[in-house]
């Protein structure tokens, strides 16, 4: 009749290999060592299971925080699923294990979890706005949507992996072809402004009558299109193509008798300096589509540089001395305070 506890499985084996073996035997001290070892893993596996299910019939999924520690007997669950995801992708797991794990809803790849809550924040983004063009600091279902675009569009962005970033891609592409639209050698902001364009002429919006001022999801799409017009021909081909599908067309040239006439009357406030000035300012909106702010430096075609927006600040400080034509050039890039 055995007196105690019924041994664990491995463990009557092991007793019996110390009773019989002879003092001192490195061999068979060794083996007991071993089924102790195999006896601890197994148990470990065990609660491990066991605390998986608990938290999964709890919580409805198996997504588990890294420092998580369930609370029935202390248990590091996030620890322990993210040993079996290492032992998992070393091909060292047996099939049963991974079953078992799987039939609970472990996540095996977290890197692709958390793409596929972003993609669905990025899905319900574009049906609001009809694109993907986000600002950095959208979001949307509480999720920072603006900054993750921003992210996956930088080279390597979307994973080493290649087989992984084709599939990312082709993903959101299914969204939005033209999620990326630095690739196709334009900015995130132009295609933004772009989008909102088309969905107002979409809308039944007539072309004449997007003027500055009209504006789309809080976008002045106005004051963007007469940038378009007016920098033309710093459009790429693609860009020009696409305007002129919606009868986007050059803007005429501009008569320079004004700006001579404000010269003569004002020679200080529109001499040499306000005309550069006012070079960098349009070069500067008709690439970017918005003011700089006031540490940008724009570089003019002769190679000079120019505090672009330390002038606009400028510009405002001396406001009462500059002509109505100089406020009226101002204004048509989209200062504010000029039209005021």
């Amino acid at each position: 009749m055995p007196v105690g506890p019924v041994p664990a499985e491995g463990e009557e084996e092991g007793r019996l290999l110390l009773r019989f073996a002879a003092p001192r035997d490195p061999a068979l001290i060794a083996k007991w060592i071993s089924y102790q070892v195999i006896n601890t893993e197994r148990q470990d596996w065990r609660r491990g299971a066991e605390a998986a299910y608990r938290y999964r019939q709890r919580e409805g999924h198996l997504d588990v925080p890294y420092e998580h520690v369930e609370a029935a007997g202390a248990f590091p669950l996030g620890r322990w699923l993210s040993d079996q995801r290492r032992t998992f992708r070393a091909g060292a797991m047996t099939g049963e294990r991974a079953a078992e794990l799987e039939e609970l809803g472990i996540v095996w790849d977290t890197a692709d979890a958390s793409f596929e809550t972003n993609l669905g924040a990025a899905r319900a983004y574009h049906e609001l706005h009809g694109t993907l063009a986000a600002p950095r600091g959208a979001a949307i279902l509480d999720v920072p949507v603006g900054q993750w675009l921003t992210n996956i569009r930088r080279p390597g962005g979307l994973g080493k992996d290649q087989g992984r970033a084709r599939r990312r891609a082709a993903a959101l592409a299914a969204i939005d072809p033209d999620w990326n639209p630095r690739e196709l050698g334009w900015t995130v902001d132009w295609q933004r402004h772009y989008a909102y364009l088309t969905q107002l002429l979409e809308s039944g919006a007539r072309l004449r009558d997007i003027v500055p001022g009209v504006t789309r999801h809080g976008e002045d799409v106005g004051r963007w299109l007469a940038t378009q017009q007016r920098g033309w021909d710093r459009l790429n081909e693609e860009q020009q193509r696409r305007l002129a599908e919606h009868g986007v067309k050059k803007a005429p040239r501009a008569r320079r008798t004004t700006t001579k006439t404000a010269a003569a009357t004002n020679p200080r406030a529109g001499g040499e300096a306000f005309q550069k000035g006012l070079e960098a300012l349009t070069q500067y909106t008709e690439r970017e589509g918005r003011l700089p702010g006031r540490a940008v430096i724009e570089v003019l075609p002769d190679g000079a540089e120019h505090r672009t927006g330390i002038w606009i600040g400028n510009q405002k400080a001396r406001r009462d001395r500059l002509d109505q034509t100089q406020l009226a050039a101002l204004a048509a890039l989209g200062v504010d305070w000029a039209a005021s």
